[in-house]
């Protein structure tokens, strides 16, 4: 014996529920729109970083063969040739607050190195040059190679937005805020800083502090200064070696 039918509801459905089921088609093609939109132009900002990066190399490969000529036209006349000054600095916090004057703690916040083993660029110039004099026993600094920039933007970049550390997944979040600057992707904010352009100011603030590791092997001593055997004070291009240990 087969059991009766359940009989079919003539309750009214409410008018949202309609305007739901009638707008849903129209939604459901709005998002398609909206993903394809989104595919598209990622693919198109993927093709412009691909096309920057290979200008930045050819840039930068050109650069290096033409100071490699000037310093071999002045060998060649007995001469030697002076690199222009730098003009961009890595500085690293190597020690902590202890019996720290106020007016270096101040320096040390206004370079936003708020704690052992941050890092941070630094524009070179008059006012910075005399920051590094008054915190020079609390940091390591030097001038980084293309390498320890590209190294450090990738291994340990994190973005600032909404003063929030924000990780870096995509050229997304580099265009979200730097597109005005024309910087939208990391190659552009690795270009920016090295070459210290135009908006190094906003790019470097754009990027968090970085946070290193302890050094490999350890440091020799942050009481002395480099150029008496101790890791404080400016490194030069030894720099380098010393964020590479804590990289």
């Amino acid at each position: 014996m087969s059991s009766a039918a359940a009989p079919k509801s003539n309750l009214p459905v409410p008018e949202s529920i309609l305007r739901r089921r009638r707008s849903a088609p129209a939604r459901a093609e709005a998002l398609k729109k909206k993903i394809d939109f989104a595919r598209k132009k990622k693919a198109a900002n993927k093709a412009v970083a691909f096309k920057r990066a290979s200008q930045y190399v050819s840039e930068y490969r050109s650069a290096e063969r033409s100071l490699i000529g000037l310093k071999r036209a002045a060998k060649s006349k007995g001469n030697f040739y002076v690199e222009s000054e730098p003009k961009l600095a890595l500085v690293v916090r190597i020690r902590g607050i202890s019996q720290m004057h106020p007016k270096p703690r101040k320096v040390l916040q206004l370079l936003r190195l708020r704690q052992p083993n941050n890092a941070t660029f630094v524009k070179l110039n008059k006012a910075t040059k005399n920051m590094l004099k008054l915190v020079e026993p609390y940091v390591a600094y030097g001038y980084p190679n293309l390498k320890t920039v590209k190294e450090l933007v990738y291994k340990r970049g994190f973005a600032k937005v909404n003063r929030q550390r924000t990780p870096i997944l995509d050229n997304t979040v580099i265009e979200q805020n730097l597109k005005k600057f024309n910087v939208l992707c990391v190659e552009d904010i690795i270009h920016e800083i090295f070459t210290v352009g135009p908006h190094f100011k906003e790019v470097n603030n754009f990027l968090w502090p970085f946070k290193l590791s302890a050094p490999t092997g350890g440091f020799r001593s942050v009481t002395i200064s480099f150029s008496e055997g101790g890791d404080s004070g400016n490194h030069e291009n030894q720099i380098n070696k010393l964020v590479r240990r804590m990289n």
